[in-house]
Order: structure tokens, then C-alpha cells, then sequence
């Protein structure tokens, strides 16, 4: 699992049948100290999170299994949004 935060959305009018209905949102991936790490990613959302939101997703294969048994093309999907963060240099509550 990895942490991130949302930036933005994304509108495709176009996209595969199984991504019908389904949010796609920005997410910049966040180290659990708080710092921003690499690009910014786009996700699919399973928990409605919204703009500025704290998030957890998961990546690679793990990405398809919320959406099992429908095979749906994702690299990356949001699981749960993040109240807080408690780790051993310290804790911290998203903004």
C-alpha cells in the first residue's frame, strides 16, 4: 500500500467499457513523513475521495482487485482515505 494525495480529476469522454462510471482522479504520491515522492499518478477512486484528500492506493496487479471479477485496465486504485498518520518519526494529521 502506498500514500498519496488528490490533486485533481480527470474527464475522458472516450475510455474502455469496464472504466464507465468509474472516477479517475491525480494523486501525488507522498512518503508516510509527509514529503511528496515522484510524478503525480492517475488513479481509479472506490472510496469517493475528493480533491485535497489524504489517500491510500495500491498498484500493479493488486490495482484490478477491487473490481474482481470484472477484469477493469488499472495501474493504480484508491482504497481508503487517510485520517492520520502514526509512524516512528512522529505522527502527523493530513491538512
Amino acid at each position: 500500500m502506498n500514500l498519496g494525495r488528490v490533486v485533481g480529476k480527470v474527464w475522458a469522454t472516450r475510455k474502455d467499457e469496464s472504466l464507465e462510471g468509474r472516477r479517475m482522479l491525480v494523486v501525488q504520491p507522498m512518503s508516510f513523513s509527509g514529503k511528496e515522492v515522484g510524478g503525480k499518478q492517475v488513479m481509479l477512486d472506490t472510496v469517493d475521495a475528493g480533491e485535497g484528500d489524504m489517500v491510500v492506493y495500491v498498484s500493479s496487479s493488486e490495482a484490478a482487485i477491487p473490481f474482481s471479477p470484472r477484469q477493469t485496465p488499472t495501474d493504480a486504485t484508491i482504497v481508503g482515505v487517510v485520517d492520520k498518520v502514526d509512524h516512528q518519526d512522529g505522527s502527523w494529521t493530513p491538512e
